[in-house]
């Protein structure tokens, strides 16, 4: 039971190499939200992250026999962090096993305080997976990043910082879940001693891994993980990290990568810090709460839990944050093509700020517009904008929501193409490392012809890719196969509206 972690929380070894973060509160959030919103600033500890307290406390707890052997870990950057700097300081020899998707900001950081480095596989399972060969080769001693009773006590000393920086009992503490060590040690010190918090985890929507196994009651192997949230990249919550989230946690919140550029933004915004996705979970999880609860007048705690991001990312998060605030809409908007429609347009949307206006003539009646718009009143007033285009008589499409729209297509507008026969569209996703796109191309099958081809390099953990191929009716079985066999999470697009719009062929414009 959760009371037996009390004991292990108190007599955690973490401040040799920790610091007691600031409860900060986020006053723009707050006032935004009616409720009093606090962040625990975790990204403030040495090496931007929570995991050195876990780390740390098992190093400590090792036998002297375990720390002549060695060390070794699997992760995705911030438990690396914290070993090799708790390693640096005992004077113990590390060696870190990383998944190649791992930012160059975290590997940098572990070979900085004199750790080997060992890149391997596309994730944390894999990475781990060849940990233990080298365990069994060289007789190391593993640490496992979030699975152990000493990992889960050096986090929950987060929980006892709360208490005795928030005496009041606040409504919820609201808290990333990737293993689940964190949530585990702060749920349990305070379902012991403020049983009345709410502990509610956050996950991204592409990563489920608390959420699925509460609700099987069992822990769950995910099939795949998104890679965009890097540090809570898990497919399976661990096994005592489980045990005790089954009893102390009261819910699991999903959100999106739009959801969570914003939560980096509204961070930014209130601290001048910039949070990693993963560090901005818990953020995005409160806002949706607020939201769906209407809860109002309340103290709220979020985990700020770290803020290693490579810098290049930040055009991916800058981009997407305005939509996962819902603050930018996107519309195909149809307009008669003739002497001043434009300006009609532009009247029937107000003085509000365009943000993106894209358009190439393609038809002698219809002029199809793409066009980002600012908002200031969400979802409520994208609705309201799109019947006062439809009542002056402009056909409207929402593209807010329409993945294929905000990676590719507003890039590719006008880029429609007459005589093109057989087109499928298809999107991928890979891993994105040097050398990804080429190997990526490598893999397809040379008989078919490639019609059309959009990738941009986002700064993020995986590339993506747009891809028209042209595949006769009677081979789309063999099609269907290759996607299959290239083990690539992937979609067909081809009745996507915003593609037929915008980038179609003559036979599906």
């Amino acid at each position: 039971m959760p009371q037996s972690y009390i004991e292990r929380i108190l007599k955690a070894r973490v401040y040799d190499v920790a610091i007691e973060s600031p409860l900060t509160l986020a006053k723009g959030l707050s006032r935004r939200l009616a409720n009093q919103v606090l962040l625990k600033r975790e990204d403030l500890q040495p090496v931007f992250s929570f995991k050195l307290r876990g780390a740390y406390n098992l190093l400590h707890q090792l036998p002297e026999s375990a720390r002549a052997r060695g060390v070794i870990a699997a992760s995705a950057g911030n438990h690396a962090q914290g070993v090799s700097l708790g390693a640096h300081r005992l004077g113990i020899d590390a060696t870190i096993v990383m998944p190649r998707t791992t930012p160059a900001i975290k590997v940098e950081a572990v070979r900085g305080w004199g750790a080997r480095a060992v890149l391997h596989g596309d994730s944390f399972d894999e990475a781990y997976a060849h940990a233990l060969t080298l365990i069994e080769a060289r007789g190391l001693t593993f640490l496992h990043p979030f699975d152990d009773p000493a990992v889960i006590a050096g986090q929950g000393t987060i929980g006892m910082e709360l208490m005795r920086q928030h005496p009041e009992p606040p409504h919820a503490i609201f808290v990333p879940v990737g293993g689940g060590g964190l949530i585990a040690g702060i749920a349990a010190w305070f379902k012991t001693l403020r049983p009345e918090v709410r502990i509610i985890g956050v996950e991204p929507a592409d990563a489920p891994t608390l959420h699925a196994a509460l609700a099987a009651d069992e822990r769950v192997l995910l099939d795949e993980v998104g890679l965009f949230a890097d540090g809570v990249a898990v497919r399976q919550i661990g096994a005592e990290t489980f045990r005790i989230a089954r009893d102390t946690v009261d819910e699991v919140i999903l959100v999106s990568t739009d959801e969570i550029c914003a939560a980096i933004k509204d961070i930014y915004d209130d601290t001048r810090g910039i949070a990693e996705p993963a560090g901005a979970l818990a953020v995005a999880g409160l806002k949706r709460y607020v939201e769906a609860t209407g809860l109002r007048g309340a103290d709220l705690i979020a985990i700020e839990s770290g803020a290693n991001i490579n810098f290049d990312r930040l055009r991916h998060v800058a981009e997407r944050a305005e939509l996962g605030e819902r603050r930018e809409a996107l519309f195909a908007v149809a307009i008669p093509e003739r002497p001043g429609s434009f300006l009609a347009f532009c009247r029937a949307l107000g003085k509000r700020q365009i943000t993106e206006f894209n358009y190439r003539y393609a038809d002698a009646r219809e002029a199809q517009v793409f066009v980002g718009v600012e908002l200031g009143g969400g979802r409520q007033e994208r609705e309201e904008l799109i019947a006062r285009l439809q009542g002056k008589g402009f056909g409207v499409l929402d593209l807010t929501d329409n993945e294929t729209a905000k990676l590719h297509i507003r890039y590719m507008v006008g880029g429609h193409a007459s005589g093109i026969r057989d087109e499928r569209l298809i999107r991928f996703e890979f891993p994105e490392r040097p050398g990804a796109l080429l190997r990526f191309l490598s893999s397809l099958q040379r008989s078919w012809n490639i019609s059309l081809f959009h990738y941009r390099n986002h700064g993020a953990a995986y590339g993506r890719v747009l891809m028209g191929i042209q595949v006769p009716d009677a081979e789309h079985g063999t099609l269907t196969d290759q996607l299959a066999a290239l083990g690539y999470p992937y979609w067909e697009e081809s009745d996507n509206p915003a593609y037929r719009l915008f980038a179609g062929t003559g036979d599906t414009a």
